[in-house]
């Protein structure tokens, strides 16, 4: 979690009550589902398949790299699936009508189902954390990750033929040391940078070595007919509900959640969890202990338990009301998911 809040009791206090007001009062003025100003910026890093770095107001930046690189897939021998069983007992013109179909399209039908989450690699290095094994920067790796291999589609895209895959390493780089809980910054970077990553175009059929076209120009993107997953942080004051929030917001959140949404190809597929006329989907949800509950142990055992006029943490879990609530305003049509989505597509170079 991020620093705690230097506030005063008597200023938790008048804070927990702005936001629990009809309509809430957020400290910096935002309304409940708006976000902090950010810079983006895509393509910088010029070694790598793609890259972006991102920028919130209050000061906090991250940049995260995408590389690729060709590997040879195990077990290729006890897959029945293979192109030499396949084209067992078929005709010389079957074979031949199969060899002028259009390569891409036969490489997309094929790799549905066969990716691999094991060709998915998220590295989180964040400045002030100085080992690897830290609990926060594990967790929000796992985090990043968790959205990429629950998406499904991504694994898939990595496939490149009978015994040859593409091995995709996400290296995301906190640069300050954060002073609110750097999840949304960490995602959305990550978000952009998948959008801007390109992979060469192969040259070779699903049943050959791999060999790829070396013009750039005619790279193909990674993400085409879909949109990477990205997390929202959000929080709860009493029945009101926020998004994007402060370090000083964190600081008297009832209840905390981590939220991972991502698109499908074809917004009519009816996912068990798409939103009904939305393209977007949940993925995963994760409830975070905001520092408030981390504290009240301490605050239970103080002479001022009674006190009206201070602020105390709630105890508890948390409803599944809010929950509901939650995930119903960001996949809904014309959501904060939606436009979180339109908003990082100005920032793609697409």
């Amino acid at each position: 979690m991020p620093p705690s809040t230097l506030l005063s009791p008597s200023e938790l206090s008048y804070l927990h009550t702005s936001l629990l007001l009809d309509p809430p009062i957020r400290p910096d003025g935002r309304s409940p589902t708006s976000f902090r100003p950010l810079i983006a910026e895509t393509d910088l890093l010029p070694t790598t398949n793609g890259s972006a770095r991102l920028c919130f107001a209050d000061g906090i930046e991250a940049i995260v790299g995408v590389k690729a690189e060709v590997e040879r897939t195990a077990g290729l021998g006890n897959n029945p699936n293979h192109p030499h069983v396949l084209n067992a007992g078929r005709d010389e013109d079957t074979q031949m009508r199969s060899a002028e179909q259009d390569v891409e399209q036969e490489r997309r039908e094929q790799a549905r189902g066969k990716g691999s989450d094991s060709w998915i690699e998220v590295t989180v290095d964040m400045t002030g954390f100085a080992r690897d094994d830290d609990g926060v920067v594990v967790f929000l790796a796992q985090m990043l990750q968790e959205g990429l291999v629950a998406d499904g589609g991504l694994r898939d895209r990595l496939w490149i033929g009978w015994g040859w895959h593409w091995k995709v390493y996400v290296d995301v780089l906190l640069l300050t040391v954060p002073n609110s809980y750097p999840l949304p910054l960490l995602s959305l970077t990550t978000h952009l940078a998948l959008l801007a990553t390109r992979l060469p175009a192969p040259l070779s059929r699903i049943d050959e070595d791999p060999h790829f076209n070396d013009d750039w120009d005619a790279a193909q993107a990674l993400y085409d007919d879909a949109r990477p997953p990205f997390a929202l942080l959000v929080i709860s004051v009493g029945e009101n509900i926020f998004f994007d929030p402060s370090r000083e917001e964190l600081a008297v959140a009832d209840a905390v959640c981590a939220v991972t949404v991502g698109t499908t190809p074809n917004p009519q597929s009816g996912h068990k969890n798409q939103a009904e006329g939305s393209g977007l989907r949940l993925l995963s949800l994760r409830t975070i202990d905001p520092p408030a509950r981390l504290a009240a142990a301490a605050s239970a055992t103080t002479e001022d338990e009674d006190d009206p006029g201070l602020w105390k943490p709630a105890r508890g879990g948390m409803k599944r009301a809010i929950i509901a609530k939650m995930v119903k305003m960001i996949l809904e049509p014309g959501g904060v998911g939606e436009e979180v989505m339109k908003g990082l597509e100005g920032f793609s170079g697409g």
